[in-house]
């Protein structure tokens, strides 16, 4: 009888570091990461080993065991931090680091000069906006000058993003679309809206330049003053948050614009809204366009980039108005108010739709990126 020694024949699996951002919040990003490696390492765990480094602590992390390997890391300062990234990706041989952004992947490559690993930059954001502060100008130039041939592939969740960082970089990095995936919720078809006679339209994200809240209160003001049967929920947290609340007062809209928070899910005030109003200045995608799609919503998005117009391919979905414009986004929030009835037909449509992007079909597009990136 021939002894077969151990490991033979067997497949090795990828072994898989993803990092998430040095944040304080477990918001887009964080959500995206946990999620996809619960996915990966749940439905690949013959090809798969996912571990995930946490390099901060984040509010509202969910509690509980993971799917994956959770790894804890937190460091004080620069320095504590690229030590405790070199120690980590140098302690097992792992096939790919993912990173997200190019300002981490940056500062994890220069922890690792000399270390034989593959790295992927994970694009969430829109690159030329991201490079606006000199310490990212700076990154995006070591990026450029010195990194880009350490960046084995580039994952992207827009295709037109992934264009963008191609030309930004003169890059020749193989490039993988992977989308961002939807979650979905109980009872989420059961969708009421708001009382009979008025619309609700509803905004989630960061309270931040970037979601352009301030535009979104502007157009919303132009709005009631031809229809005054709507109201707007503002949804999230953020350093913006006292900023909308003076700008709420002083165009005189208080009891028509309520500031809320829901830091686990956008389910309740989705349910009890009307029309979703994405007034982001970039994005790189938007889950949260996608999640009001899911609840049956119609989207009155700018066409910024990038994501909104990847997203809404077909009229019965939203309608994209210009980037930066108050009168645009107004007069895209009216036609809703004027047609609300006839869109509500619509609802089923929009939550088939993004069924495309649902966390089966993205863990595995993912899992293809992987392997080719891993083999490139």
């Amino acid at each position: 009888m021939t002894t077969v020694p151990a490991g033979v024949g067997r497949r090795h699996r990828l072994k898989l570091l993803y990092i998430q951002p040095g944040t304080t919040t477990f918001a887009g990003i964080e959500r995206v990461v946990d999620t996809i490696c619960c996915g990966l390492s749940e439905r690949y765990p013959d090809e798969f080993e996912v571990d995930v480094l946490y390099v901060s602590v984040h509010k509202n992390r969910p509690a509980g065991d993971r799917k994956y390997t959770v790894i804890d890391s937190v460091a004080s300062g620069r320095i504590g931090l690229m030590r405790n990234l070199r120690r980590i990706i140098g302690s097992k041989d792992y096939d790919l680091v993912v990173v997200p952004q190019i300002e981490p992947a940056v500062i994890c490559m220069a922890s690792c000069i000399g270390m034989r690993r593959k790295f992927a930059v994970h694009l969430h954001g829109n690159p030329r906006f991201e490079r606006s502060h000199l310490k990212a100008k700076l990154l995006f130039l070591l990026m450029k000058a010195f990194f880009l041939p350490r960046v084995s592939s580039v994952f992207g969740t827009s295709p037109r993003q992934l264009e963008d960082f191609k030309a930004l970089f003169n890059s020749t990095r193989p490039q993988y679309w992977v989308p961002n995936p939807v979650r979905k919720f109980e009872n989420g078809a059961s969708h009421a809206g708001s009382e009979a006679g008025r619309v609700t339209f509803v905004n989630v994200g960061r309270f931040s330049f970037q979601k352009g809240q301030d535009i979104l209160l502007a157009a919303f003001e132009r709005l009631c003053r031809q229809r005054p049967n709507v109201r707007l929920k503002i949804v999230g947290h953020g350093e913006e948050e006292a900023a909308l609340r003076a700008e709420i007062a002083r165009l005189g809209l208080q009891g028509l614009v309520d500031l809320e928070h829901h830091p686990d899910s956008p389910q309740p005030v989705l349910l009890a809204s009307d029309v979703y109003v994405s007034s982001s200045r970039w994005e790189g995608w938007s889950l949260a366009i996608c999640e009001a799609l899911r609840f049956g919503l119609p989207v009155v998005a700018t066409d910024c980039e990038f994501g909104p117009s990847d997203i809404l391919v077909d009229d019965r979905l939203g309608r994209l108005v210009p980037a930066n414009s108050v009168e645009g986004l107004s007069e895209g929030m009216l036609y809703y108010c004027d047609h609300l009835a006839a869109e509500r037909a619509h609802a089923d449509f929009r939550r088939d739709f993004i069924d495309r992007y649902s966390e089966e079909r993205v863990v595995e597009v993912h899992a293809q990126a992987l392997r080719s990136a891993v083999n490139a």
